[in-house]
């Protein structure tokens, strides 16, 4: 089997999955679970009479008291659900709210912001745009793919090759993008329903980590990358195949011309001793011969 045939199909493969993968990443909700020990709380206020202990009793309604995961666009409720926000099932039978990331600020609400809390938010905007954009570019490798291997065209595998490399790191670049947010999150002051503002009973009660569309999202990025690199071994592989099988014909189109060879045959003169000058009709091209 062509070595084109098999890297063009490993290629193929890798590429569904990684979009199959990066896909599932994006639209799940399961990106950083929060484990909020509520009963180890409301013992450790019960136990304490300081100001923090009221100030926790005050909040212990609000949404980051709670057990949750968090995904791009939602942060969904396992357990129990918060009394002060409202909730709608996700698609997977989950109480969920939405991740507000202030398209459409018609209130102008985002003056009132700090500066690190407008930089987590404009990094935020630009994970869900670089999703999306190569989202679009791995669609358009999917059609010079195709074009690709019905005319088995080095070009065009060598395109798809270079787009599939592209989405590869608009994904991981939004993944970069995604690692900052999280990063001002837990580092720096950019709301009250973040880890830097949280009280120090909240913070040693919850526990936070990684969840499986995390994982799933960086798996698509390495996929992405193999399948790239597989590509353009395909297109490596053609161009090889097409330049043998254009030798090849050349050998049955080079013209092949006859050879002049000395025959001789018993009691017969060669062909080529016959004289080759000029012939004359009548008696004077025999005058040697007769005399009158």
């Amino acid at each position: 089997m062509p070595c084109s045939a098999v890297t063009l199909s490993l290629a193929t493969i890798t590429a569904i999955v990684a979009t199959a993968l990066l896909a599932i990443a994006f639209s799940t909700d399961n990106w950083v679970y929060y484990e909020v020990r509520r009963n180890q709380i409301q013992t450790a206020v019960a136990r304490s009479s300081s100001s923090q202990a009221s100030t926790v009793l005050e909040q212990m309604n609000k949404y980051f008291f709670f057990t949750r995961t968090k995904g791009l666009f939602r942060i969904c409720y396992p357990k129990d659900r918060p009394p002060t926000v409202d909730t709608y099932l996700s698609p997977v039978e989950t109480h969920c709210m939405n991740v507000d990331y202030f398209f459409l600020d018609s209130d102008n609400q985002t003056h009132e912001f700090s500066e690190d809390a407008m930089t987590r938010l404009h990094m935020g905007r630009s994970t869900i745009a670089l999703f999306i954009v190569s989202f679009f570019v791995m669609f358009i490798a999917f059609w010079t793919g195709v074009a690709g291997c019905w005319r088995r065209s080095p070009g065009n595998i060598t395109a798809t090759a270079i787009l599939v490399l592209l989405a590869c790191l608009l994904s991981a670049g939004a993944m970069g993008f995604w690692h900052g947010v999280e990063y001002y999150e837990k580092e720096r002051r950019v709301g009250d329903e973040f880890y830097q503002q949280w009280n120090q009973i909240l913070q040693e009660n919850t526990r936070i980590s990684y969840d499986w569309s995390f994982f799933m999202a960086w798996t698509g990025v390495g996929f992405s990358l193999v399948s790239a690199i597989l590509f353009s071994g395909a297109a490596i592989c053609l161009r090889g195949e097409r330049e043998r099988e254009e030798a090849l014909n050349m050998q049955y189109l080079m013209p092949v011309y006859p050879q002049k060879q000395q025959y001789a045959y018993a009691g017969y003169p060669a062909p080529n001793a016959y004289p080759s000058g000029p012939y004359y009709h009548g008696q004077q091209q025999y005058a040697g011969h007769y005399n009158y």
